[in-house]
């Protein structure tokens, strides 16, 4: 079967720990790519779960917000977070 390139780009030290990680399995990132997109037609679906960081949500968001108003106004310290 034919192959094609396929080019990513990722932070140079995600890629150096991925490398490092490959190395000490065996396999080197090609490899590894391949069998995660093997996964993921086989079972159509992405093998982990993926989920948003709730550090994002809105309610936190807002939270983080109003302290940070409350430390603007002079009514909170740092040392109260």
């Amino acid at each position: 079967m034919a192959q094609k390139t396929v080019n990513i780009r990722m932070e140079e030290d995600m890629k150096t720990s991925f490398e490092n990680f490959c190395k000490a399995t065996g396999m080197n990132i090609s490899v590894a790519i391949n069998m995660f997109v093997a996964k993921v037609v086989n079972e159509q679906r992405i093998p982990f779960e993926i989920s948003v960081d709730p550090f994002y949500s809105a309610t936190n968001q807002k939270r983080l917000g109003d302290a940070v108003s409350r430390l603007n106004a002079g009514k909170e310290n740092e040392q109260a977070y």
